[in-house]
C-alpha cells in the first residue's frame, strides 16, 4: 500500500519512505484528481451539447481597468492568513503535519505571526496589481457565456458540497465516535462516505445551475460520465492507500477462472496501510515482521479488495455511458440510466464490504444500500416519466 507518495516513489524509483513527499497523502492526492478528471469529462460533454444547441450563451458585462475591489483584497488577505498562518505551523510541526495533514488544515491551529505576514504579503500584492491594471478610463466589454465556460465554478461547488457530504455521511454511519470526539472526528482526514459526497455535490451543482438559469436536464446528461470518473478515480485512492474501505473476510481459495490474475485482486491484507492501527474492520491489524517505516500494520487476515472491483465497475459503467450518449436521444434519459447503474453496483459491491448496517422495516441494510434502493427508484421513475412524456408526445 502507499499511505503517502513517499512509498509510490519508493516503489517507483527506489527512495526511501519518511523523505518530504510523506505529506502528501495518496487518498487526498488521488481526490483531487479525481475532481479534476470529472471537470474535464464534464467540460468535454457540455462544449458538445453546446454545440448541439442545448444552451443559449448568457451576456456577461464585465468592465476591465477597474482597481482592486475591497472584498478582492480582505479575501486573499484571508487566503494568506491562512496559507502563511498554516504553512509556517506545519514547518514547526512537520512530524505531526505529514502524519495527519488534515488535523492541521482543517482545525484552528496556526502560527499567527507567520499568518499576519502572510495576509499582508497577499493582500497587498493583490492591492498593488489592482493599482497596476487601473486604466484612467475603464472599458465595458459584453462576453457571451456558456455553461461550459463556468466550469471551475461548477468544479468547486462540486468540491465543497462533495468533502462536506461525504464527511457529514461517514458521520451518521458512527454516530458515537462522533459524540466522544466531535472535534477529532470533523478535522480527521478519514471517515469519507462516498456516496455522500456524491449525492450533496451533485445537490450544490444542481443549486449552482437553477441559480445560473442553465437547463437542468442536459446539464445532467452532461454531469452523469463525469461523476463515474471522479468516482473510480477516487476509488483508486481508496485501495492504493489502504483506507479501510475494503471488503469482508475471504479466506476461499481464488476461483479457477481467475488463476491468471494477481492473487491481490482476489483476497488482500493491505500491508502498509493509511489507517496504522490495529483497531481495524472486520479484522483486527497486525505488525508487519521487521518494517521499520511509519506505516508498518497489515490486516491479520485477507479480505475482498472491493474498492478494485468498483475501479473495474465503474470503468465499464462508464464506457457504457460513453457509448449511449450520441445515441440516446431523449434528453435525461441517460442521466436516469446514470442512477440505476450506479445504485445496482453500489448495491451488489455492499454484499461483501465492511459497513455499519442500520434497521429499516426489520431488515438490516447499510446506509449505503438504503441510499442505492433510492436512487434506483428514482432513476426508474425518472426514465419512466421521460419515455411516457416522449410516446404520449
Amino acid at each position: 500500500m502507499y499511505p503517502d507518495l513517499s512509498y509510490l516513489f519508493h516503489d517507483l524509483i527506489g527512495t526511501q519512505p519518511d523523505n518530504g513527499l510523506a505529506m502528501f497523502k495518496t487518498f487526498g492526492f488521488f481526490l483531487a484528481i479525481a475532481f479534476l478528471a470529472s471537470a474535464m469529462v464534464f467540460h468535454i460533454e457540455l462544449k458538445r451539447k453546446a454545440k448541439e444547441g442545448f444552451y443559449t450563451p448568457v451576456k456577461v458585462r464585465i468592465t476591465t481597468g477597474l482597481p482592486a475591489t475591497r472584498s478582492e483584497i480582505i479575501s486573499n488577505a484571508l487566503a494568506g492568513l491562512i496559507i502563511g498562518g498554516k504553512g509556517l505551523y506545519a514547518y514547526q510541526h512537520y512530524a505531526d503535519f505529514r502524519h495527519d495533514p488534515a488535523s492541521v488544515i482543517l482545525s484552528l491551529k496556526m502560527n499567527w505571526i507567520g499568518g499576519i505576514i502572510g495576509a499582508a504579503l497577499l493582500g497587498g500584492f493583490t492591492y498593488l496589481d489592482g493599482q497596476k491594471r487601473k486604466k484612467d478610463n475603464p472599458e465595458i466589454k459584453d462576453l457571451l457565456v456558456f455553461p461550459h465556460d463556468r466550469i471551475s465554478e461548477m468544479t468547486v461547488a462540486a468540491a465543497v458540497g462533495g468533502i462536506l457530504g461525504a464527511k457529514i455521511f461517514d458521520l451518521f454511519d458512527n454516530w458515537e465516535d462522533f459524540l466522544a470526539d466531535p472535534i477529532g472526528a470533523l478535522t480527521s482526514g478519514g471517515g469519507l462516505a462516498f456516496l455522500g459526497g456524491l449525492i450533496l455535490g451533485f445537490i450544490a451543482v444542481v443549486y449552482y445551475i437553477w441559480r445560473n438559469k442553465i437547463p437542468f436536464l442536459p446539464t445532467a446528461d452532461a454531469v452523469a460520465p463525469a461523476l463515474v470518473t471522479g468516482y473510480g478515480v477516487g476509488r483508486i485512492g481508496c485501495q492504493l492507500s489502504g483506507d479501510g474501505d475494503w471488503g469482508i473476510i475471504n479466506t476461499n481459495p481464488k476461483p479457477e477462472w481467475m488463476s491468471f490474475l494477481p492473487d491481490w485482486m482476489w483476497s488482500y491484507q493491505y500491508p502498509h496501510h493509511v489507517l496504522n492501527s490495529p483497531n481495524t474492520d472486520p479484522v483486527r491489524s497486525v505488525p508487519i515482521d521487521g518494517c521499520t517505516w511509519d506505516y508498518c500494520m497489515q490486516l491479520g487476515q485477507p479480505v475482498f479488495p472491493t474498492p478494485f472491483y468498483e475501479i473495474v465497475m465503474m470503468a465499464g459503467i462508464f464506457a457504457i455511458l460513453w457509448a449511449l450518449r450520441t445515441r440516446i436521444k431523449v434528453t435525461g434519459m441517460l442521466f436516469f440510466i446514470y442512477l440505476c447503474l450506479i445504485a445496482a453496483e453500489r448495491f451488489l459491491i455492499e454484499k461483501i464490504r465492511v459497513n455499519v448496517s442500520h434497521e429499516v422495516l426489520g431488515i438490516n441494510l447499510t446506509q449505503a444500500e438504503i441510499i442505492s434502493i433510492l436512487l434506483f427508484v428514482t432513476g426508474l421513475a425518472g426514465a419512466g416519466w421521460l419515455w411516457k412524456n416522449r410516446t404520449s408526445g
